[in-house]
């Protein structure tokens, strides 16, 4: 087993990374209760595959292991779902020595960890990602949020979980659309501050689309490392967690112009970091180059590097609804250099010109469901 520390003072906690971390009781030993209650949050894709697994993990550390499943999908990431956690707690009468397990991906992550910043103002929650995306990136330093259909993640809290179980094994029932998802995050990690990571997964990206078990549990283990440095430093996302957005303020307006859940998350940030890349180009920031070698190894990971065609106007509303947008600037994580991330505002007509650049047509079924 790997262990990567996220050293937050007395809110530090680590990330186990291994196969079989769901069926061992052990891994779950240092946020028992025996007096309290274990509350997982899953959804109906993955409750089949994984709830009673937990919940036999579960069994010797709490009084009561209680399930709730919610619907899947990134469409369903709203207020009604989350009060559906709320409601669900309540009936079962859960009170402050309840613990939140969030077992899926970064959906169920992000909608836990909201809901347990707000149950009774505040109880413990872990993290048990299913999905590569989540192990590598969205389970990992404490923001949660829910969507709203003017902005992504605009409404949510930072809120550190106790524990972070990354068991290995569970990638294996991944559709291959959502390993492509997860791997846009992985290269995300490497863009901005690996290029020695950058230059192993282009040696490694057959491996992993075929989800060879060392190359994944080597993936897995050097994006905490990554998001652990970043996290330690900044938490609350103040001046350099702001780094780890590479991509997402394209990829977001992406997600929200399309409807959420038509693009998943890690294919609007694979087209996002293209046209971010692109736009450094532009700015006299990046090699051309560099800009290519990026979208080759995100084409190689099965991931889009065009954007659909939302509208000029329609694009610039979206992104400035942006959480890193100041004073009515929208500002984007560029590259000085591959490895080299830089925060900065820049001039709308640049960034349309960048999305111009890279613009694949929308079918009518896609106009339709946005």
């Amino acid at each position: 087993m790997t262990t990567v520390r996220i050293d937050l003072e007395r809110r530090a906690y680590d990330i186990r990374i291994a196969a079989g971390l769901l069926d061992a009781p052990d891994t779950f030993a240092a946020v028992a209760a025996p007096k309290g209650t274990a509350f997982i949050v899953t959804n109906t894709t993955v409750a089949p595959l994984y709830a009673a697994r937990l919940e036999q993990s579960l069994r010797p550390h709490f009084a009561r292991v209680l399930r709730c499943s919610l619907p899947d999908g990134e469409q369903y990431k709203t207020w009604e779902t989350l009060d559906q956690i709320f409601t669900d707690l309540l009936r079962q009468q859960c009170d402050r020595k309840t613990t939140l397990f969030a077992l899926g991906g970064g959906v169920i992550g992000d909608m836990t960890g909201f809901a347990a910043a707000s149950y009774m103002r505040g109880v413990p929650f872990v993290q048990v990602p299913t999905t590569l995306l989540a192990q590598v990136d969205s389970s990992v330093g404490g923001k949660t949020a829910i969507n709203h259909p003017l902005g992504k993640n605009m409404i949510g809290a930072f809120y550190q979980p106790r524990l972070v179980v990354a068991d290995l094994s569970t990638l294996h029932t991944l559709p291959p659309r959502e390993l492509s998802a997860g791997l846009a995050e992985v290269i995300k990690h490497a863009a901005i501050a690996d290029v020695d990571f950058l230059d192993w997964l282009e040696a490694h990206i057959d491996a992993l689309m075929a989800q060879d078990d060392a190359a994944m549990a080597e993936a897995v283990a050097r994006c905490c490392r990554i998001k652990a440095h970043v996290v330690a430093q900044d938490e609350t996302e103040t001046g350099m967690r702001a780094i780890l957005n590479f991509g997402h303020t394209f990829g977001h307006a992406i997600e929200a112009g399309m409807g959420y859940g038509h693009w998943l998350h890690g294919e609007a940030v694979g087209a996002g970091m293209v046209l971010a890349a692109d736009l450094s180009v532009r700015l006299g920031l990046l090699p051309r180059a560099d800009a290519e070698r990026l979208a080759r190894l995100i084409a190689r990971a099965g991931l889009p590097v065009r954007a659909p065609d939302l509208g000029a106007a329609r694009w610039a509303e979206l992104m400035q609804v942006d959480k890193k947008t100041e004073g009515g600037e929208v500002r984007f994580v560029l590259l000085q250099g591959l490895g080299r991330p830089v925060l900065r505002a820049a001039p709308m007509a640049e960034a349309q010109a960048s999305i111009a650049a890279h613009l694949q047509p929308v079918t009518t079924q896609d106009a339709l469901s946005a």
